[in-house]
């Protein structure tokens, strides 16, 4: 399941320069983004957690990560409590794991899929697998 987002403000200011090609890209998949009922915008991993904490197992939002390297980041209630991973783009992409795309929804419909038959494996959720 999906936990809702209130109403987004405008595009976020706390991105670095881009090329112009990259801002491109961030900027149509921000629009998107934006749209989703996923998208929380500025809050803080203690934030979502709190907030996924309460949620059923699999619950899940997109942030803006607080990491300088990242741009966003994913949140997930798993059996054991929350935990967020670092989505990170490079050179246009949007980076998961082994997966990418050009706009992070997309992205995050990739991973959805993918680990339907071939769970993820993060160091950041101690071992179990993401589905």
């Amino acid at each position: 399941s999906v936990l809702p987002s209130p109403a987004p403000p405008s595009l976020p200011d706390r991105f670095r320069m881009f090329r112009s090609c990259e801002w491109e890209v961030l900027e149509r998949s921000l629009n998107i983004l934006q749209a989703s009922d996923f998208y929380w915008g500025p809050l803080s991993v203690g934030e979502a957690h709190a907030k996924l904490q309460r949620e059923p197992v699999g619950t899940y939002l997109v942030r803006d990560s607080s990491q300088g390297n990242c741009l966003f980041s994913l949140s997930v209630r798993m059996p054991a409590g929350p935990v967020s991973l670092r989505i990170s783009f490079q050179e246009g992409y949007f980076r998961l794991k082994n997966w990418f795309s050009d706009c992070v929804v997309q992205l995050l419909e990739l991973v959805v899929a993918g680990t339907r038959n071939n769970p993820l494996h993060f160091d950041e959720m101690g071992g179990t697998p993401l589905v």
